[in-house]
């Protein structure tokens, strides 16, 4: 019997998916790994199945929806989300999210991680935060899609079909007075994305952050 699921939403990330899951893999406890094709067009899904994990496909394009499905086929009781194209280099990431939610010193875990802030982070969503939520503790990567908690915990919680989940849910958490930890899991890497992927990116998450403030 699995202890913990992770969950893998991954579009196009042939390259590196595969680390991702070895990774994962070097974890003490018992995981399911759920690799959920958010329709690539190269070889994700077949990269992912020769690493013997299971894949699930989500005809829905975007990360929420690709989350959605991965929750729908889990089995355990904690989930664990992380994103396909992290380049991680901590031996037991499941082991850090989760224990603070094993132990009952919280009930949602989210990454806090050395990297060069990101440019949608750094230019949007930390300055909306400090206008809209100024009383909201501040997180060191409030967009990071690493995070942790049980199932229960997300059944009242909407998932932003788009780049806006991550903020969404954090702000939702908040709000339902859920006990949050943020957890140092070290170093990760990923590649850098195009000035119009940020764009919509900066939209898309601008857009829930707004949403949660009911200004929108």
């Amino acid at each position: 019997m699995n202890d913990v699921t992770v969950i893998i939403p991954a579009h196009n990330e042939e390259k590196i998916i595969g680390q991702v899951i070895d990774k994962l893999k070097c974890s003490k406890i018992k995981t399911e790994i759920i690799v959920v094709n958010n329709c690539s067009t190269d070889r994700t899904e077949e990269v992912a199945r020769e690493k013997k994990v299971r894949v699930v496909y989500c005809e829905d394009k975007g990360k929420g929806c690709a989350m959605k499905m991965g929750l729908k086929n889990a089995t355990t009781d904690i989930i664990v989300f992380i994103d396909g194209d992290l380049k991680i280099y901590e031996d037991d990431i499941i082991s850090l999210m989760v224990t603070p939610i094993i132990e009952g010193k919280a009930e949602f875990t989210k990454a806090a991680f050395e990297r060069e802030g990101g440019r949608v982070t750094e230019l949007v969503a930390k300055p909306l935060l400090e206008i809209l939520f100024p009383n909201i503790k501040k997180f060191e990567q409030p967009l990071g899609g690493i995070i942790a908690t049980r199932r229960e915990t997300l059944e009242n919680i909407e998932f932003e079909k788009n780049y806006g989940v991550d903020i969404g849910i954090l702000l939702d958490m908040i709000n339902n007075n859920i006990v949050i930890e943020e957890v140092n899991i070290g170093k990760i890497d990923n590649d850098s994305q195009t000035w119009q992927s940020l764009s919509q990116m900066a939209k898309e998450v601008a857009s829930t952050i707004l949403k949660k403030a009911k200004l929108i």
